[in-house]
């Protein structure tokens, strides 16, 4: 296999080797392997009329079976975990990316991004082999990355010099350096990919980048701190997360202002729409002396709580798979992802992962079977400024 600093080279056996094992997955022919939590459901479970409770029922529904992946950057870990969305088992912890704050899969599934905050990187791994596909150097202390819905560019925020760095997702290779508001953090694209939409955490704003001529559109004032937006189906709204004021916001960015809150029980982190854009899922996590341990489920249209899911201690990052049947929440101090059944929205597993977890990102790609744990090597490529971040 090919490896270079600045660019992602993916020979033709990888090709090959992928295809094979989507394959055995199709056939239902995953190996098991060795894990820190127990399976949540056979591969064969499913709803049914005698799990319900009422009139010949026995009590709750099990919960469907998902396929898929969930990766988890694990930050004081420096490590990546590959979590079997169906079992809920760790199938593989890849080491030897120092503070990844961030990770995202691509939206074909065939390549995770991850950001190291100590080594000012961005990290391109095979989805399927966990080997190391290529690495670019970013700003000063990356906080995330996300990948435009076409596959084609790779963004990443950098808290520690206000930019935003974009990149050509097959070659690594830097597209645009955008300047931006003070302390951005996370981001996420509209679903057109048109532009994607930035939470400043120090300047209280969003920030708006066309993804074409990588122009700030525009800077909307929505509150104390925001470290996280979500985008809207329609690409109408982004909400927004507000760690100072334990708050929700809706944005319209067609108006460019705040049309609606709610309060949360904790100040909250990571934001997850599901698909259809009804259900927004906010991880309240808190702070390290009060930590947050529930997820609050928003109705999207109304600013209103639906229901609180209890978590564990710190919930931060936050994913749905597409079905919105199931969600998984990484929480920060106590180094686990809580399962959550998004039909009875309960908590219906932990899987214990690696130190600080908070970065998470779900991929319908069933995991390959591999290593329990690997390591890769990723080129420090800081100039002496200082990494990490603040617990957002």
């Amino acid at each position: 296999m090919l490896v270079s600093h600045g660019g992602l080279r993916r020979p033709l056996f990888l090709t090959v080797f992928v295809m094979a094992a989507l394959t055995l997955t199709a056939c239902g022919q995953d190996a098991p392997a060795a894990g820190s939590a127990a399976p949540l459901s056979s591969a064969a479970a499913t709803q049914s009329d005698e799990g319900a409770a009422g009139e010949g029922g026995t009590g709750p529904q099990e919960p469907m079976a998902i396929r898929g992946t969930v990766w988890v950057a694990s930050e004081d870990g420096d490590s990546l975990s590959a979590i079997d969305a169906d079992t809920g088992v760790v199938v593989t912890t890849v080491s030897g990316i120092e503070s990844p704050h961030n990770v995202q899969v691509s939206p074909d599934g065939g390549t995770v991004w991850a950001v190291s905050g100590h080594a000012n990187a961005v990290v391109a791994l095979d989805a399927a082999t966990y080997e190391l596909l290529g690495t670019a150097p970013t700003g000063v202390s990356p906080a995330h990355v996300v990948v435009s819905p076409d596959g084609e560019q790779v963004l990443v925020t950098n808290s520690g010099d206000d930019t935003l760095s974009v990149y050509d997702a097959e070659s690594l290779e830097l597209r645009a350096t955008v300047d931006l508001s003070a302390g951005p953090h996370g981001l996420r694209p509209t679903p057109d990919g048109a532009a994607v939409v930035v939470a400043n955490t120090t300047a209280g704003t969003v920030d708006v980048v066309d993804t074409d001529t990588y122009e700030v559109t525009a800077t909307i004032p929505v509150g104390d701190s925001p470290p996280q937006v979500a985008v809207a189906p329609d690409g109408r709204y982004a909400y927004v997360s507000l760690v100072g004021s334990s708050s929700v916001v809706k944005v319209d960015l067609v108006e460019q202002k705040v049309t609606g809150s709610v309060s949360v029980p904790s100040p909250p982190v990571q934001l997850y729409l599901t698909a259809d854009g009804t259900r927004l899922l906010s991880a309240d996590q808190g702070t390290e002396g009060a930590p947050g341990s529930t997820v609050s489920v928003i109705d999207s249209a109304s600013m209103t709580i639906e229901d609180t899911i209890a978590a564990g201690a710190g919930p931060h990052g936050v994913v749905v798979e597409p079905t919105g049947q199931r969600a998984w929440v990484t929480n920060l101090y106590d180094d686990t992802v809580s399962v959550i059944d998004l039909s009875t929205n309960q908590t219906v597993s932990t899987v214990s992962v690696g130190d600080k977890p908070n970065g998470i990102s779900y991929s319908p790609q069933s995991p390959t079977p591999g290593p329990a744990t690997t390591s890769v090597t990723v080129p420090d490529y800081a100039t002496g400024a200082e990494g990490g971040h603040a617990e957002h």
